[in-house]
């Protein structure tokens, strides 16, 4: 099943549940604009080359609408429009003001130079200018795009409607990025696992931790997790897989990392087949790479009691109904990571206040709503009798609506 239809598919669960009727479902689930432009550049060479950048703007009932834009080849509608989607429920989830959306260009970064790219980042920023800002949409980095990325957007905006820091989030410290902003979501996802092990009577010490995907999320919660005792006993990335029973000492695994561009050759472990890391012995599973890793496949044999998605959408949902019957709980995506989104939202307050916080506030901050986000998802589970899944989706798709309602947008 592909994201948007396992999205779609939840969607419709989570609206069952809460009793929405099927005209304000529809309104819910179409997105509110789908832009696509052509992005030709001059390249190095004095060639003209020609990109399709896209933006889907999928609800703004709550607010502005929020979400990455990715450089990547495989740009797929579906799963941008999927993507899109998430970020509504995702935002609403975290009870920050906004809606969602998601968008990029069809590119390989890695074909094209440092000039070639802001080019690109400079003539998408042109053709979208008027269809994005502070108030109505605000982009951010994700796969394929980075903090430099975020600062050309800016600069090239703001040639158009004055400064405007806002416009976008995950930038660098030196433009308005807030502190903090980089380890987020690896941060948020320690948060949640804390908070739902603390409903199990467990804290994270002596919990035996494999992590799928050594990113930006996954290293970032490998170090925070291991920080709090917990013993991080397998850890892969594209380049391959290690295990360690007794731990691996993740400060020298981040060097080795730092140097070698990846995992593979690390003396501190034992190399595995990647194909086998998910069911790794071990209390807690955390994915923090593609989505639908998790399938009917490997679902059967993963050893976890938990699972905490740091990636997004990586379990389909037949995987989802073995690993219920198996008894093994499953923090879902939309709430477990969402720390990125919330820093970023943090990012934004800041930049319309004109007033950074120290990096201390902003992780207090965001402790604050993640353990807030996880009362109220097991509140929704309470109420309707079901999963911490469709907990979570209950709790998003009810705040949009009820917002839809009360501005009128009711078809």
């Amino acid at each position: 099943m592909n994201a948007l239809a396992a999205t779609n598919r939840n969607f419709k669960l989570a609206a069952r549940l809460l009793g929405l009727d099927s005209k304000l479902q529809k309104s819910l689930l179409i997105p509110f604009r789908e832009i696509k432009v052509e992005c030709t550049i001059p390249k190095d060479d004095g060639t003209l080359a020609s990109f399709v950048g896209f933006r889907v703007q999928h609800d703004n009932a709550r607010g502005p609408m929020k979400g990455g834009i990715r450089y990547h080849p495989e740009v797929d509608p579906d799963e941008v429009n999927a993507l899109a989607q998430l970020m509504t429920w995702k935002t609403a989830v975290a009870n920050i003001p906004y809606g969602g959306a998601k968008g990029g260009i069809g590119c390989n970064p890695g074909d094209l130079s440092i000039s070639e790219l802001e080019r690109l980042t400079r003539v998408f920023t042109q053709k979208i200018h008027d269809l994005v800002g502070v108030h109505t949409d605000v982009p951010a980095p994700d796969m394929g795009t980075n903090p430099q990325t975020m600062a050309w957007i800016l600069d090239e905006y703001s040639k158009f409607h004055g400064y405007s820091p806002a416009v976008v989030t995950g930038k660098p410290t030196d433009l308005g990025g807030s502190l903090g902003r980089d380890a987020a979501t690896g941060r948020g996802v320690l948060f949640a696992t804390e908070a739902l092990l603390k409903e199990y009577g467990k804290s994270i010490a002596g919990q035996r931790i494999v992590v799928q995907g050594f990113g930006n999320v996954g290293s970032w919660a490998a170090q925070l997790l291991s920080e709090q005792g917990g013993k991080i006993v397998a850890v892969s990335d594209i380049t391959g897989a290690i295990k360690n029973s007794s731990g691996i000492d993740i400060p020298s695994l981040l060097n080795h990392v730092k140097e070698s561009r990846g995992i593979k050759g690390f003396s501190g472990g034992d190399s595995i087949d990647p194909s086998s890391i998910l069911v790794e012995d071990c209390d807690i599973l955390i994915p923090a790479a593609l989505g639908g890793v998790i399938n009917r496949d490997n679902a059967k044999d993963i050893k976890a009691k938990f699972i905490i998605e740091a990636a997004n959408h990586p379990t389909d949902p037949e995987a989802d109904e073995i690993l219920s019957k198996k008894g093994v709980v499953v923090l879902p995506d939309i709430y477990a990571n969402s720390g990125g989104v919330t820093v970023s939202y943090f990012e934004w307050v800041q930049n319309i206040q004109g007033f950074m916080w120290e990096e201390d506030k902003v992780n207090a901050e965001l402790k604050t709503y993640m353990t807030k986000g996880f009362k109220d998802v097991k509140e929704m589970c309470k109420t309707h009798n079901c999963d911490l899944r469709m907990g979570a989706f209950s709790l998003g798709v009810n705040r949009v609506a009820r917002a839809t309602l009360l501005r009128g947008w009711e078809a």
